[in-house]
């Protein structure tokens, strides 16, 4: 008999957690997801889970040996850059085939008034010059950016307390997703917010503050992706991972 293909996700997205619900519905698989932990309490996906880093590409590349992983599939956020690059070198050490399920990003549209910039730093740099009340919705980590903006108000969003260095002027909401144009449009208007500030995450759960902040007529500074690592096959939905990995493991 057979053992089950064995198939790790790195994970902690919502396509991650469709993606392990249906493969974890195949009794010829056995499934891990691993989640860096950053969020106090994730939502869990089907299957094994482990819960940590591995210590690098090196560890990550003896985990896959050590566990008899046949596939690997990186569907972590398109802004932990990290991991993605320890797994294409992991994968190619141990001549594991490697999918990155990627969404895709955001397309601005006629309305929209966008200002994209490549980092933290930079969204900084040009918050002055476009309003004085910011919607900060970047997540907990990288605070420490704004934090010189003294003369800026900031209302942050995230899932976890953020933890300082933080603007000074800060009030901090903590929510998850999925958020509606409605609800944004009114968090816009109760905190008199003339900027927004995100991320090129690319999730339509997220997605409703860009409408509400096109709507408002409100400049929205977007950080563009950090680069991804080169060669690396990618899939826009579970769908596409799904016939990507039983193609692989024909």
């Amino acid at each position: 008999m057979h053992r089950p293909r064995h198939v790790l996700i790195l994970g902690g997205t919502t396509e991650a957690r469709r993606l392990a619900a249906e493969l974890a519905a195949d009794p010829a698989l056995r499934v891990t997801s691993s989640l860096a932990g950053r969020v106090a309490a994730p939502r869990l996906p089907a299957g094994q889970v482990r819960i940590g880093g591995f210590g690098g590409p090196e560890g990550l590349a003896r985990w896959l040996r050590e566990q008899q992983v046949d596939a690997l599939i990186d569907a972590t956020h398109p802004f932990a850059g990290t991991i993605s690059f320890n797994a294409a070198r992991a994968a190619a050490d141990v001549h594991v085939p490697l999918l990155a399920l990627r969404r895709p990003g955001w397309v601005a549209g006629p309305d929209d008034d966008w200002h994209p910039v490549g980092s933290l730093a930079e969204a900084a740099d040009a918050l002055p010059a476009l309003g004085g009340r910011a919607f900060l919705t970047t997540g907990r980590m990288g605070l420490a950016a704004f934090a010189h903006l003294e003369d800026m108000w900031f209302l942050v969003r995230s899932v976890d307390a953020p933890e300082p260095p933080m603007p000074a002027r800060t009030e901090v909401l903590l929510d998850r997703g999925p958020f509606t144009v409605e609800g944004e449009a009114e968090l816009l208007r109760r905190y008199g917010i003339d900027v927004l500030v995100t991320k090129d995450s690319g999730a339509a759960a997220t997605a409703a503050k860009l409408v509400a902040a096109r709507e408002a007529g409100i400049p929205v500074v977007v950080v563009r992706r950090p680069p991804a690592p080169e060669g690396v096959p990618v899939a826009a939905d579970p769908a596409e991972a799904v016939r990507w990995l039983r193609a692989s493991l024909t």
